[in-house]
């Protein structure tokens, strides 16, 4: 098949590596990440699943819906309705919007243990809001983590000794330059399912322990009551359990993940953000009793006051609920997996797949990286963005779905071809791409 013309695409990416340091403002978006050269770097519009770029080419997402942002989909009308809304009322006043009571009240009443909320308009923001007011609670300064939880000082001082220690949770050998060397030691990660190595770091660290965060669930269940023991361990040692749910929240259940039947542990705090806005900057920090810390320190921002965070949560929470969205995404996301699996199996492909049914992934048994572009480049040839991984939307119609099947039995039958004939590498229009994120949950 012909090679994709994206000739506009490439040149406004070279212009902004030129001016911008790393070429974007998200690791995650980066060209480099799915098709060196390649991958169409910029769209021109996206409604639903369907993506135009800047070169005029259309592709249907079947990858990240915006780095997980868009449970809904691009530009949902209710979503887009109700912020135009709001946009003509006027999004910013002296006054505060009361939209942000109404969403606290939602948001409480999800989430049964909860007591308190308060905002921001990114998730890695909204972590280093509730390290913060874990610390303020305890008057201790440790926090025990398992995978990523963005980019602030609190979290990446895990790598001021040693640039392996967030290997697996965050980039391997990722620096941590900037962050003051007086915060080592303060962010010690631990494996999820890996009880004993926890329970070797509480004992060792205990009575400096101000927190404990980790997503409830990403790639596999807790297994051996994992969560609980955690939860117990927490409470019986003054610690804070922070539950990040910025990615997994709102998709096995109407709330945080941590409500699941399979898990039903309930955290100090839980935080959102991507899940509850689709694609409109928005997160919150939920908690108990312990969030009233909040006013103990200094914790304020003109922008978590803006109109349109808290209105389009409003109307993409009211959607959820309306039309079923919980179990539509966990549907179309195992109708996905399911044909990664069968179309493997077809062509005896060696993967491996993992993660809940909303947010799934696949690896090629060897040479993931260098089958993992093939993939991407023979989809992209297909009209498919598409990598390793797929996040489930409800503007995931059966038609794209069915497209997307028929694709990837093209595409595995290719990289079968490419495997025997003995150099796939020569498949390659260009370099292999760079490696992910790799995670321990």
């Amino acid at each position: 098949m012909e090679k994709l013309d994206t000739k506009q695409s490439q040149e406004l990416y070279t212009r902004a590596k030129a001016m911008i340091p790393g070429g974007t403002q998200l690791l995650t978006k980066r060209p480099e990440m799915f098709l060196p050269d390649q991958w169409p770097a910029y769209y021109s519009k996206a409604k639903g699943c369907e993506v135009q770029d800047i070169d005029g080419n259309k592709y249907i997402d079947m990858s990240y819906m915006g780095i997980g942002s868009c449970i809904l989909g691009y530009a949902d009308d209710d979503v887009n309705a109700a912020v135009c809304q709001a946009i003509a009322d006027g999004s910013m006043c002296t006054l505060n919007c009361p939209e942000e009571v109404e969403l606290a009240s939602k948001l409480i009443i999800k989430h049964p243990w909860a007591k308190y909320v308060r905002y921001a308009r990114t998730g890695g923001e909204a972590m280093a809001i509730a390290v913060r007011i874990a610390r303020t609670r305890t008057y201790k300064d440790k926090v025990l983590f398992c995978g990523y939880h963005g980019w602030h000082d609190w979290y990446l001082s895990a790598n001021i000794v040693d640039h392996n220690m967030l290997n697996g949770h965050l980039l391997n050998g990722l620096s941590a330059g900037g962050v003051p060397l007086c915060l080592q030691h303060t962010a010690i990660p631990f494996k999820y399912n890996d009880i004993d190595e926890f329970y070797r770091l509480v004992g060792k660290y205990c009575g400096d322990i101000a927190a404990i965060v980790m997503e409830p669930i990403r790639n596999h269940y807790p297994k051996n009551n994992f969560l609980d023991n955690i939860k117990r361990v927490a409470v019986s040692n003054n610690i804070v359990l922070i539950f990040d749910e910025i990615t997994s929240g709102f998709r096995l259940t109407n709330g945080g993940s941590h409500l699941h039947s399979d898990l039903d542990v309930w955290p100090h705090m839980a935080v959102f953000a991507k899940g509850i806005s689709n694609g409109f900057p928005m997160a919150a920090v939920v908690g108990n009793g312990i969030l009233d810390e909040a006013q103990n320190t200094f914790i304020s921002s003109t922008y978590w006051t803006e109109r349109i965070g808290p209105v389009a949560a409003l109307a993409t929470l009211e959607k959820i609920e309306r039309c079923g969205v919980i179990k539509y995404i966990n549907d179309v996301g195992k109708q996905v997996q399911d044909i990664w699996k069968k179309y493997a199996q077809k062509y005896d492909l060696s993967i491996s797949t993992s993660g809940i049914h909303p947010l799934g992934h696949f690896e090629f048994a060897d040479n993931n990286l260098l089958f993992k572009t093939l993939f991407t480049q023979f989809m992209l040839e297909e009209g498919f963005l598409a990598t390793t991984s797929f996040y489930a939307s409800f503007a995931h119609k059966k038609s794209h779905v069915d497209k997307y099947k028929e694709a990837v039995d093209i595409t595995f039958e290719r990289i079968k071809v490419a495997m025997d004939g003995g150099r796939p590498e020569s498949y390659l229009n260009g370099p292999i791409c760079h490696a992910g994120f790799g995670r321990l949950n």
